[in-house]
């Protein structure tokens, strides 16, 4: 399935959508934290009642669809908390969901996930990132809910920027994870027509950075994949229509080290009292190695860790995957 390019949020769907999410999600906070001198400000998504941003635009899609288009339920392809979003929005419409997962999916996000009551259905790698591409899986009924590559996804995602300029005008940076792009591109849409003088920086791991290569590059680079445990974001391929809004709307894009991100979850842990995915804590490791003129804010995107992986982490170690 061939996609065309997708335009930026804009400030009326931004308000739309957040007018539909009120009280479906959660106005997280923005907390400051004080770290090796820096004073970040984190947007704590892990407060959902998924523990992830992704129930923002699971539920600004889903809210706009006919009852009658719904009746054979909805799926997605998801490494786990899109997938939470959708089944927590199915369950709350009474309808069935069915989610695509790649091979080596975090245990802890399967359980929520079945928690909520989805069918799961595991595929390779290659065939799950594949998904993203065709939008199609033979032999899975209902309405396809795109992880990210999706206008009305990306406008629920945007109202985190909306939340973000509220309580923090003089914002001079953001950092926000990168995976597929629906939610950097969602928020930078609301930083760039309010407040165009903001960096927005997309934040990626070291062991799966294609946006940062391809940025610096000016073109769509390959790049290795290695899989980690920050299983929320990066990616083995960059898709077109999001490369393109991606080059549109974000200033930089910066590669993590997986030690910087542990690190970075032992900071949420010990000073914030906060349990952090990793790929909830890439935008806090992404500042304090690249630091902005601040204020600065980080999308803490979700807080669904393995807890053997939390374990691991705060003894100090990077758990292999």
């Amino acid at each position: 399935m061939i996609v065309s390019r997708h335009a930026p949020v804009t400030l009326e769907d931004a308000e739309a959508a957040r007018q539909r999410l009120h009280g479906v999600v959660r106005r997280t906070p923005l907390l400051p934290l004080q770290v090796d001198g820096l004073r970040l400000h984190v947007k704590l998504e892990t407060l959902q009642p998924i523990g992830s941003f992704k129930i923002r635009g699971a539920a600004n899609k889903l809210l706009q669809v006919p009852r009658e288009h719904l009746e054979s339920g909805v799926w997605t392809a998801s490494a786990g908390n899109m997938a939470q979003g959708v089944a927590w929005c199915a369950r709350r419409l009474g309808i069935p969901s069915t989610v695509v997962v790649p091979e080596g999916a975090s245990e802890a996000k399967l359980a929520s996930i079945r928690r909520l009551g989805a069918r799961i259905e595991t595929v390779s790698r290659d065939e799950f990132y594949e998904t993203f591409a065709t939008r199609d899986r033979p032999g899975i009924p209902g309405l396809f809910v795109h992880a990210f590559s999706d206008p009305d996804v990306m406008a629920g995602n945007s109202t985190i920027g909306l939340e973000i300029l509220e309580d923090l005008p003089d914002l001079r940076a953001v950092y926000i994870p990168y995976g597929g792009g629906g939610l950097s591109c969602g928020v930078a849409s609301v930083v760039r027509a309010l407040a165009p003088g903001v960096r927005v920086v997309a934040c990626e791991p070291e062991t799966a950075a294609p946006l940062a290569a391809s940025l610096h590059g000016r073109s769509p680079q390959h790049t290795a994949f290695t899989p980690s445990f920050v299983d929320g974001a990066g990616a083995p391929r960059l898709y077109p229509e999001m490369f393109a809004l991606a080059c549109e709307l974000l200033d930089e894009a910066v590669a993590v080290p997986l030690a910087d991100v542990a690190d970075a979850i032992r900071v949420m842990a010990e000073q914030c009292r906060v349990v952090v995915e990793g790929a909830g804590a890439l935008a806090v490791a992404a500042a304090l190695r690249h630091p902005g003129d601040e204020p600065v804010a980080c999308v803490v995107s979700g807080g669904n860790i393995n807890r053997a992986w939390l374990a691991a982490i705060l003894a100090g170690d990077i758990p292999a995957v």
